[in-house]
């Protein structure tokens, strides 16, 4: 007899949502995580914060009303690290309390402190007080997520050169700021200190960023980006950072120096599997801390799952929740279907990015015809209500059958807008359904109505002289 019939390590999305799913199949379940870690690095670090950060940069800059205002409309002039915290925090103890209550509400055990294995049906859990206590159980999943990665040949102090998980924290807003990394991370926090109007200086080895974006899109965030004073190096790399008494001397590696208040690493992501003694449970994982799964999220000992990001890409927290719910049903023989290949992808930069299915690329690249349809948020009478006059929607159709292969937005509301065109695609629909749909109005979402006219109106013509 076991002591649980589920234990999770990390309470995270994936970890949450693996626990419900196998409480509500009526298994006795404990998730093992530290006190002030509940909800994972997505609650407390992460995804939450930098979220909820950005609202406040947004709301207290008052950037998105100035095509309305004027370029120098401020909500407030002197923004303090203390007006962004006290929503950050706000936020993040909500959240907490929503996730203790979910858990409190299903009957599932927390175990506080962290966890490490004994063998494969059983964990030793290490408490705070340093005692180490031994748990058991029949099934367990692996959600403990993910790190920054720190290069060992930089200083982190935390201060004047931070990963992306210490940007947050810091004591004062700075003057000037290096990116290293234009990945998703390394660009919603430059977006977010531009707007501040921190000087930023974006370092990324690559040529291009965000290069699994429509390139259209990324031009389009490029531009604003450098309308806020942002530098984009690329195809440079770091070489060293000097940490001096108030600020930073970054060298590239083509010799050139930069200057600034802080330096922010965003150097990809490390899986927290150093001190889980994964070979006590006959598992591994390879250089980067992630672990190794099938199909069903299952690694290679049968009676252990591995979900989220420890698990590599996507490595989101939408795509995380559903892989604890699928790994939980697999592992006590619920069925159920496997997740939908249709998932959207949101970059919370300033300004906003999502799409979902192919690219303009990816299409080209396999010969597959299509027709592009533009719907541009400055046509829509809700574009001038909110001041978005830059914001686009972009339909990627099918001129033989008229599906939709791509919608890719950019500006106000993306993330959410998006889900429209996951819909349709998901079920199959075309581009005559968003043209005789009726939207409501004013809304952004009518620009899915203007872009689907803007491509039949081009497949029409084509086919008129083409037959």
């Amino acid at each position: 007899m076991y002591d649980f019939d589920l234990l999770v390590l990390g309470s995270g999305p994936s970890g949450q949502k693996a626990a419900i799913a196998a409480a509500k199949l009526g298994r006795r379940v404990a998730i093992v995580d530290r006190r002030d870690m509940l909800g994972g690095v997505c609650i407390n670090t992460g995804t939450v914060p930098s979220k909820t950060l950005r609202e406040a940069v947004l709301y207290l800059t008052g950037l998105s009303q100035r095509d309305l205002y004027g370029s120098s409309y401020r909500v407030k002039d002197e923004i303090t690290v203390g007006d962004l915290a006290a929503r950050t925090q706000h936020v993040i103890s909500r959240q907490t309390d929503v996730i203790r209550n979910q858990l409190a509400r299903n009957r599932i055990t927390m175990l506080t402190g962290t966890g490490r294995f004994a063998d494969p049906h059983s964990v030793w859990v290490d408490t705070e007080g340093g005692r180490a206590t031994r748990v058991t159980f029949d099934k367990a999943v692996v959600a403990a997520g993910t790190r920054p990665a720190r290069p060992d040949s930089v200083d982190f102090d935390d201060r004047t050169i931070v990963d992306s998980d210490g940007v947050i924290n810091l004591e004062a807003i700075p003057r000037s700021m290096v990116v290293v990394g234009a990945g998703v991370i390394g660009m919603e926090y430059a977006s977010m200190f531009a707007a501040l109007g921190t000087k930023v200086t974006v370092v990324e080895r690559r040529e291009r960023m965000l290069d699994f974006c429509d390139e259209e899109v990324v031009e389009s965030l490029k531009y604003h980006l450098r309308d806020l004073s942002v530098t984009f190096r690329f195809g440079e790399e770091v070489a060293t950072v000097e940490k001096h008494e108030k600020a930073a001397l970054c060298t590239l590696k083509s010799g050139k120096k930069i200057v600034a208040d802080t330096v922010m690493y965003s150097a990809g992501r490390q899986g927290q599997t150093d001190d889980l003694d994964l070979p006590a449970a006959g598992l591994e994982a390879d250089r980067r801390g992630r672990i190794s799964v099938d199909a069903h999220y299952r690694t290679a000992v049968d009676n252990i799952y591995a979900v989220g990001d420890v698990i590599g890409f996507p490595a989101l927290a939408s795509t995380s929740m559903e892989q604890g719910r699928l790994a939980a049903q697999h592992a006590f023989g619920e069925p159920g279907r496997a997740m939908h290949e249709l998932q959207p992808i949101g970059i919370y930069t300033i300004p906003e990015i999502s799409f979902v299915g192919k690219t303009e690329e990816q299409l080209t690249e396999s010969s597959t015809p299509f027709e592009v349809g533009i719907g541009r948020y400055r046509e829509l009478a809700r574009g001038q209500i909110v001041g978005d006059s830059y914001g686009m929607l972009k339909l990627l159709v099918s001129p033989t059958d008229g599906r939709l292969l791509g919608v890719h937005l950019f500006g106000t509301q993306a993330t959410e807008i998006v889900h429209i065109g996951q819909a349709v695609m998901g079920l199959g629909g075309t581009v005559d359904y968003l043209i005789d749909t009726v939207f409501n109005y004013p809304t952004l979402a009518e620009a899915y109505k203007v872009a689907a006219l803007d491509a039949a109106n081009k497949i029409r013509n084509i086919t008129r002289i083409d037959g």
